[in-house]
């Protein structure tokens, strides 16, 4: 039986990386899903191509994270074409990967990281529970970054990503009583273009680890569908570290 049936699942950045494989895997237990992309067309169309083939339902919107007004008429528009949005998964996520040194950054990538992955993550949010039934399911994807910085060069990133915890666990509370579950999901090294596993920091990354090897964008996508699913009732507030043991 497909747990997810009837539902539709909203998956911000789902047009790559680790939101793609979340994407596939809501989809394969069966939701409707609708991702996000910003620009890559093609990324995305084979996201939703290779659901449709599967047999599932799936869209795409184009939209900026960065543009506050565009988060909320990506919103309106999900709902509008599908009725309701059961899950959203917020994770579409911006990390400046130029290499400036902390003195060095400009206002614009400060206002850019916090646009994409606070203030957008808090807009979708806030514009999807207008949309969705009780019992439904909001899924942050935060970083082992927010929780512990390992060296310099990330403090931007990480300070983001620790704002996440407090809107997950701030939510929970605002939306309890509607029986809507609000959790994290921290993922630690994981194998993506952004970050691969023959990247330049990449054996830094794998000894920080328990395990000593880099995540596959699969594993998170498992712990989304868990906390999608109706095995994770009693759970809500809560942050899940995929991370290989990074922070213990």
């Amino acid at each position: 039986m497909l747990s997810l049936r009837q539902r539709v699942a909203l998956v911000t950045g789902g047009g790559r990386g680790i939101g793609a494989a979340i994407a596939r895997r809501l989809a394969a237990e069966g939701a409707e899903v609708v991702i996000t992309y910003v620009r890559n067309t093609d990324e995305a169309s084979r996201v939703v191509d290779d659901i449709r083939r599967a047999g599932g339902k799936s869209a795409m919107v184009q939209v900026d994270a960065a543009d506050a007004a565009a988060v909320v008429r990506s919103v309106e528009q999900v709902a509008n074409d599908f009725g309701r949005i059961d899950i959203l998964v917020n994770n579409a996520g911006f990390m400046d990967l130029s290499g400036t040194s902390f003195a060095d950054i400009p206002l614009e990538t400060v206002q850019q990281t916090i646009d994409v992955n606070i203030r957008a993550a808090f807009l979708y949010a806030q514009r999807v529970s207008a949309f969705m039934p009780d019992g439904g399911r909001i899924i942050n994807i935060g970083s082992c970054l927010g929780k512990q910085i390992p060296a310099a060069g990330v403090t931007l990133y990480g300070m983001s990503k620790a704002a996440i915890g407090g809107l997950t666990r701030g939510l929970a509370r605002e939306l309890g009583a509607r029986r809507i579950l609000v959790n994290q999901i921290s993922p630690g090294p994981i194998d993506t273009d952004m970050n691969p596993v023959d990247g330049i920091s990449a054996e830094f990354q794998r000894s920080r680890t328990a395990l000593g090897h880099y995540g596959l964008p699969s594993d998170i996508a498992s712990a989304v569908y868990f906390l999608a699913s109706s095995q994770s009732e009693y759970i809500t507030g809560a942050d899940i570290a995929v991370d290989g043991g990074t922070t213990a």
